[in-house]
C-alpha cells in the first residue's frame, strides 16, 4: 500500500503551543483585563468582507491592497477578501448596523488577520492583532486615552522598557493639502534620483516616499519640508492638546516629523510604539486618527482614532510565562477507587480548582508522575489493611486554599 504524505502546514502560518501559546495568551489575556478598565466594548467581525470595503478604505496604491490581499471570488461571483486587518470592516459594521446611535463608541477586539507577505522573523501570513478603536469623538481626548491605553497594556505586559511611543501631527486638511502640494514639488526636483517605488508614490501617494527605506530616498526624503511650517491654528492647536494630555498623564513620547501615514483620510496624530530589540520590524503597535476613513465607505463625516498591534511580536518581547500552576492531583493508587475518582475531580472542579486525575499507567509510579506538575495539594486514594484510605499533602500551602480542598475531598470520599 501506498504510503499517505502528510500535508505540510502552510508557508507563512504557525501552529501556537506550549510556550509560545502562553506568551500569546499573555498578551490576549492582559489586552482584555485592561480594556476593561477603560470602558471598551468587545466585538467580533467577519474575517472576509467585500473586497471593496479595504479596496476603499486602504487605497488601491497601498502595498496592501496591491500586493498583499487574499481576494478570491466566490461561487456567487462576489470578490471576497479576508481581513488584512481590523478598522475598515468596523468602520463598515459601524455604518451597516446602525451603530451610530450609540456614537461615541469605544471598541476592542482581537484574531487572526491575513496578508501576502514575505515570512521572516515575527512576521507571518496569517497573524493576529490587537485592536482598539474609538468612532465618533472628534476631541483629542479620544487620542490621548487610546495612546494611556495602549503605554498601560505595553507596562503591564512587562515590555515597557526599551519601547518609545513616537509621535507626529499629520494636521487638518488644509495643512495636509499644502503640505502635500509642497511635498510634491520637492519630490518633482528630485525625481531622477527616486526608487521606482518611490515614483510610483508620487503619482498618488507621495507622502509615503518620507517613510521610504531605500537608501536613494532617504537624503532627498530627509530634506524634504516638514510639516509644521503649513500646520493651521487648529491643527496646532490639536496636536498640542494630546502631547499636554499625554503629559498630563505620565506617558512618555517624543516627537518624529517623518511619521506619516500616506492616505488622505487620515487627520492629526499618528503614532507607532517602537523597539530596537525586533531587527528591522521594530514597530510594536500603531495607529492614527482616520476622520476621513467612513466617508470613504459611503457614511457621513465620521471621527475616529484607533490601534492595533501584533500579538505575535508583542509576545516575542515577553519574559517567559510560568506554566499555569495544577491545584489538586487526585491519585488512584487501586482500582477499586477509579469511580469514586471521577466524582472527586469533578467536585474539585465545580469548586473552582485546576484539578488532574492520575487513574493509567502503573499504580506505582502514579503518585510520582503527579509531582511533577507542582501540584499546591497531592491526594492519594488507596487501599490500608483493605479499608479506603484517602490522604494528602499540602505541598503550596500559599497558593491555595487547603481547607476548602479538604471540604470537598472529605464530601465527596464518603460517597
Amino acid at each position: 500500500m501506498a504510503r499517505i504524505e502528510t500535508p505540510k502546514r502552510i508557508r507563512g502560518t504557525q501552529d501556537i503551543f506550549g510556550e509560545e501559546q502562553r506568551r500569546f495568551a499573555t498578551v490576549v489575556d492582559t489586552f482584555d483585563r485592561v480594556r476593561r478598565l477603560y470602558c471598551f466594548q468587545r466585538l467580533e467581525i467577519p474575517v472576509f468582507e467585500s473586497t471593496a470595503v479595504f479596496a476603499r478604505s486602504l487605497g488601491e496604491t497601498t502595498d496592501v491592497v496591491s500586493k498583499e490581499m487574499y481576494t478570491f471570488e466566490d461561487r456567487g461571483g462576489d470578490s471576497l477578501t479576508l481581513r488584512p486587518e481590523f478598522t475598515a470592516g468596523i468602520a463598515r459594521a459601524y455604518l451597516t448596523e446602525g451603530w451610530q446611535q450609540y456614537a461615541p463608541l469605544k471598541l476592542a477586539t482581537h484574531g487572526p488577520v491575513f496578508r501576502y507577505e514575505r515570512p521572516q522573523k515575527g512576521r507571518f501570513r496569517q497573524f493576529h492583532q490587537i485592536d482598539a478603536e474609538v468612532i465618533g469623538a472628534a476631541e483629542p481626548a479620544a487620542d490621548v486615552e487610546l495612546l494611556v491605553l495602549a503605554d498601560q497594556l505595553l507596562h503591564e505586559l512587562g515590555i515597557a522598557e526599551g519601547v518609545t511611543l513616537q509621535l507626529n501631527t499629520l494636521g487638518d486638511a488644509e495643512t495636509r493639502d499644502a503640505w502635500r502640494a509642497a511635498l510634491v514639488a520637492h519630490f518633482e526636483a528630485h525625481r531622477g534620483d527616486l526608487s521606482e517605488d518611490s515614483l510610483a508614490r508620487l503619482e498618488k501617494n507621495p507622502l509615503r516616499i518620507l517613510d521610504s527605506k531605500d537608501p536613494r530616498d532617504r537624503p532627498i526624503a530627509d530634506a524634504a519640508p516638514g510639516i509644521d511650517d503649513y500646520l493651521t491654528s487648529e491643527a496646532g492647536a490639536f496636536f498640542e492638546s494630546v502631547t499636554k494630555g499625554l503629559d498630563a498623564a505620565g506617558v512618555a513620547w517624543t516627537r518624529n516629523g517623518r511619521l506619516v501615514r500616506g492616505l488622505d483620510y487620515y487627520r492629526h496624530t499618528a503614532f507607532e510604539f517602537v523597539t530596537d530589540r525586533l531587527g528591522a520590524q521594530g514597530t510594536v503597535l500603531a495607529g492614527g486618527r482616520y476622520d476621513g476613513l467612513i466617508d470613504s465607505l459611503g457614511g457621513p463625516a465620521t471621527p475616529g482614532v484607533g490601534w492595533a498591534a501584533g500579538i505575535e511580536r508583542l509576545a516575542m518581547l515577553l519574559a517567559e510565562p510560568a506554566v499555569e500552576a495544577l491545584d489538586v492531583a487526585v491519585v488512584v493508587e487501586n482500582r477499586a477507587f477509579e469511580m469514586s475518582s471521577f466524582a472527586m475531580v469533578s467536585a474539585l472542579r465545580r469548586a473552582g480548582f485546576s484539578a488532574e486525575l492520575f487513574a493509567s499507567g502503573s499504580p506505582k509510579k502514579r503518585y510520582d508522575k503527579a509531582l511533577k506538575l507542582n501540584p499546591a495539594i497531592a491526594v492519594s486514594l488507596d487501599l490500608r489493611d483493605g479499608e479506603a484510605h484517602v490522604g494528602h499533602r499540602i505541598l503550596r500551602p500559599e497558593d491555595v486554599d487547603a481547607a476548602k480542598v479538604e471540604a470537598v475531598i472529605g464530601g465527596t470520599s464518603q460517597t
